[in-house]
């Protein structure tokens, strides 16, 4: 039973210590773009047309921005 008088309020400091952690997380970008590394792993990095697109994607032209729109 004195067992229980240690083990609460530790449990207690882990999920609070938790929850900061992914508040921090979520504050600091870390979940903002899901998608890019999981797709980034499947090119080469030394590919140059790999390059161009991201640069493409970074500064799309005028009519890829109409069709966005």
């Amino acid at each position: 039973m004195a067992a229980l008088y240690i083990l609460i309020p530790v449990a207690v400091v882990l999920v609070a210590l938790a929850i900061w952690v992914f508040f921090w997380a979520v504050d600091s970008g870390q979940y903002d773009d899901l998608d890019s590394p999981a797709h980034s792993i499947l090119f080469d990095d030394d590919d140059p047309k790999h390059k161009a697109g991201l640069e493409q994607a970074d500064h799309p032209t005028d009519s890829e921005r109409s069709s966005r729109d």
